[in-house]
């Protein structure tokens, strides 16, 4: 059961009152310990809990020979973090929880591997935050990646349908033989080519869409892992795990226990194991539980047409290609299981302790769900094919996301892939539209596509206003519906409606 975090409570001004025992949490009922990484993932963390780093980066590691501790007027900085107080104070859209954010709860990613950022130079202070590794001065375009926050509705489900294709991309790369080249697949979606040559080296240069972190090098002795790495835009993250672990110490100073030990405190901050490896599961539960996106179409014979439309359109000039409207979770994919067996390092993995199993398709989990059908599959209606694409104008390429262990040379070279974007509930989870956030509109985003998906940007430019307009009104009713709601095909008041309409049949 839940230990008491401090005996005595009176005057303390702390959001978690408790924290759960390593163990305890294979004894709780799925909803109670979905309810519990809800509060974990709510509160608003003090110092008065360890709320803060004021001997570390965002990176977990020690500030800078000589630079001030991260106290005072030092504590808190928008861009090199700690930068906010709850996982709720960026992911809070729509209805108050856990989607996506406005334009001002964007991240600024890699920022957390400076001390404090500043680009004053009148500030004195010791710190490597208005010059980089290099020694050259930073702005705020070099310094760090500006990122909306990403929408967590139905993340459970694309958790697993990631591990499901890296198990079967891992699974023909072991019936390579040497000298063969074998084509990537995994439901339909296509990842190039891998090569074993005649002299047992893996040539990956041919793989499409996988992140780099999951291929080593273009040419190795080892082989790709090809892990399918769902989360951060540039596909830097494996699970809602790492995520967590991740950003709790980032943007909070809140240190797990199973990133940086038991009754250890290499932050400074006074208090050790601020958070349990058990309070981590709840989290990861809670985001994994999550409710799904639906649709909404008003019950209005103009609106339904022009959804009808720009359904069929969205096919027609091919962004259904990237943005694939259903894919399948079979062989019980839909049975989330905690430890993800493709965690890195510093992050629990299987085999560290029992794996905790948990039906995502169960009715104790928020609605509306998704079931499996008649022969056993769940439809994931996600709109993605989870693999990175070059979307930038030649322009635009902008510093690359990458671990901390690789990112002097590569940040610099810049970025242009990013992971097909998840369009259910586009409309509503994420107003900070695009990968940066800068855009208000969902039609902004079409007319930004370039690189590969240029084609179809020009074939969208090329269409009818009207169509184009049919288009964004499919677009703007995959929605996030209210709590509560159960149905995921609804109208206007959020009541189950047909669809196709009856009319549209006829």
């Amino acid at each position: 059961m839940p230990v008491q975090a401090t005996q005595n409570v009176i005057g303390k001004e702390v959001s978690a009152l408790s924290h759960l025992k390593d163990g305890s949490e294979f004894g709780l009922p799925l909803g109670g310990l979905f309810a519990l990484g809800k509060l974990l993932f709510d509160a608003n963390w003090t110092d008065q809990e360890g709320g803060g780093r004021p001997l570390t980066k965002g990176t977990g590691r020690p500030i800078s020979n000589g630079s001030a501790p991260l106290t005072g007027n030092r504590s808190f900085n928008r861009i090199s973090a700690p930068d906010a107080n709850s996982c709720m104070g960026c992911h809070n859209s729509p209805y108050g929880i856990s989607g996506g954010g406005d334009f001002v709860t964007n991240v600024f990613v890699l920022g957390q591997r400076f001390d404090f950022a500043t680009f004053d130079p009148a500030d004195k202070t010791p710190t490597s935050g208005s010059t980089d590794e290099t020694g050259q001065p930073s702005s705020l375009d070099t310094l760090a990646n500006m990122r909306a926050s990403t929408s967590l509705f139905g993340a459970g489900y694309l958790e697993m349908l990631a591990r499901q294709i890296t198990e079967d991309l891992q699974a023909i790369r072991c019936t390579i033989k040497p000298g063969e080249t074998k084509d990537l697949v995994s439901k339909g979606i296509h990842f190039g080519k891998l090569t074993l040559t005649k002299t047992g080296l893996w040539d990956a240069s041919k793989v499409e869409g996988i992140s780099r972190l999951s291929l080593l090098s273009s040419m190795s002795a080892s082989p790709p892992t090809l892990v399918i790495r769902p989360w951060h835009q540039a596909s830097n993250v494996v699970s809602l795990r790492e995520f967590s672990n991740n950003a709790f110490n980032q943007h909070h100073g809140i240190q797990s226990t199973e990133r940086f030990g038991i009754d250890t405190d290499p932050d400074g901050d006074g208090f050790t194991n601020e958070m349990t490896r058990a309070d981590v599961t709840a989290v990861t539960i809670y985001q994994a539980g999550l409710q799904v996106p639906g649709h909404v179409i008003p019950r209005d014979r103009e609106i339904e047409q022009a959804v009808l439309t720009g359904e069929k359109l969205f096919q027609r000039i091919a962004c259904a290609s990237c943005h694939i409207p259903r894919l399948p979770l079979d062989k019980q994919g839909w049975i989330f299981s905690e430890p993800n067996p493709f965690n890195p390092p510093t992050n629990l993995r299987v085999g560290e302790t029992t794996t905790l199993k948990v039906d995502l398709s169960s009715d104790e989990l928020p609605a509306p769900r998704l079931k499996p059908d008649a022969s056993g599959v769940v439809w994931v209606e996600a709109f993605t094919d989870f693999k990175l694409h070059d979307i930038c104008e030649p322009q635009n390429a902008e510093p690359l996301d990458m671990n901390q262990s690789v990112w002097s040379k590569k940040f610099r070279e810049g970025n242009r892939r990013f992971l097909t974007k998840r369009l259910w509930g586009e409309a509503n989870a994420q107003p900070a539209h695009f990968h940066h956030g800068l855009f208000t509109t969902i039609r902004r985003c079409v007319l930004a596509h370039a690189g590969e998906a240029l084609k179809t940007r020009e074939a969208f430019q090329a269409l009818p206003a009207g169509e184009q307009d049919a288009l964004i009104e499919f677009l703007k009713y995959l929605q996030v519906l209210p709590p509560g709601t159960k149905d995921r095909i609804v109208d206007e008041k959020f009541q189950a409606r047909e669809w196709p309409p009856a009319w549209s049949k006829k």
